[in-house]
């Protein structure tokens, strides 16, 4: 199998384990969040060490020239992953996976913003669309404002958790974007997860669970999960150019939607399947721009160097 092939293999895979790892998530029933988001990321450290010790990189792994730059982002993370896990909790799978697409636009939103990136037209234009799309989808849940209040308050505040945690991830990438000039990838990770299980732990007061034994099983099947899923998406990007791989991020959603039937009994809305399409075109033009770009970038420092 080719570098690409199995880029697109693997990343198709990390992301169906992903599903996977939320619907065990989603199917323990009314454990707090910051619950979740501890047994996810503990759990997920076991395959990630097994990993780097199958690599021998175990030594390497640990090294680090920025822990303030890793708690950072595993704060950032924890916030984000803990809104997501309780929209998870509050709306249909689909609909929470959905949602977080927002997620990559935002980032160019905030790269504009806040690292004074240059952003043309195009990536504008899609951007502001894929947003349109992301309040199609939210519009049904906000029964302040559309009057639809037998949809409930719980799945209002599930959906505007959605949205913040799509806000906190873009806001962690970006600190990503800053890890990776001086930290290795499996660094990153294995410190993430570290930090995240570890800052998860201040939730106890607000609230944890004695979950049952079936939902133990689900909460470290998922840590488990989470772990393979980052594994094989990191080596997915070892094979391939991330504009290649990134749109497969997407197939995401119709696992969703049949695990979501299935497991779950959740029929998809009309608005969610229309604003999850608009999202996910604007998403790819997004993608498929900056792969352009930078493109462009190595001609012109191709043509510039003597």
């Amino acid at each position: 199998m080719d570098g690409p092939m199995r880029g697109i293999m693997l990343k198709v895979g990390s992301v169906c384990i992903f599903v996977v790892m939320s619907a065990l998530l989603k199917a323990t029933g009314n454990v707090p969040a910051g619950q979740l988001v501890f047994y996810r990321c503990l759990f997920a450290i076991v395959p990630v060490l097994v990993y780097l010790a199958w690599q021998r990189q175990l030594r390497v792994g640990f090294k680090t020239a920025n822990p303030w730059g890793h708690f950072l982002r595993g704060l950032i993370g924890v916030i984000s992953m803990g809104l997501s896990f309780y929209a998870l909790t509050k709306l249909p799978l689909p609909e929470a996976i959905a949602i977080g697409y927002a997620s990559p636009l935002l980032i160019v939103v905030f790269s504009a913003i806040m690292l004074k990136e240059q952003v043309h037209f195009i990536r504008w234009s899609a951007v502001l669309i894929g947003l349109v799309g992301v309040g199609i989808m939210l519009w049904p849940r906000l029964t302040v404002f559309s009057g639809q209040s037998a949809m409930g308050w719980g799945e209002t505040v599930g959906a505007i958790a959605a949205l913040g945690g799509a806000v906190c991830a873009a806001f962690a990438m970006m600190q990503v974007r800053r890890l990776v000039q001086t930290e290795r990838t499996e660094t990153i990770v294995l410190y993430f997860f570290i930090s995240a299980s570890t800052i998860s732990l201040v939730t106890i007061p607000f609230g944890w669970v004695w979950p049952s034994p079936e939902h133990v099983v689900f909460l470290i099947l998922a840590g488990f999960a989470g772990g393979i899923a980052q594994i094989m998406m990191t080596a997915s990007y070892r094979h391939a150019d991330m504009s290649v791989i990134a749109p497969f991020e997407y197939t995401s959603l119709l696992l969703g939607l049949l695990v979501g039937y299935f497991a779950f009994a959740e029929v998809p809305t009309v608005p969610m399947l229309i604003g999850a399409a608009i999202v996910i075109a604007s998403g790819i033009v997004v993608i498929l721009r900056e792969h352009r770009l930078g493109l462009d970038r190595v001609k012109s420092r191709e043509a510039n160097t003597p």
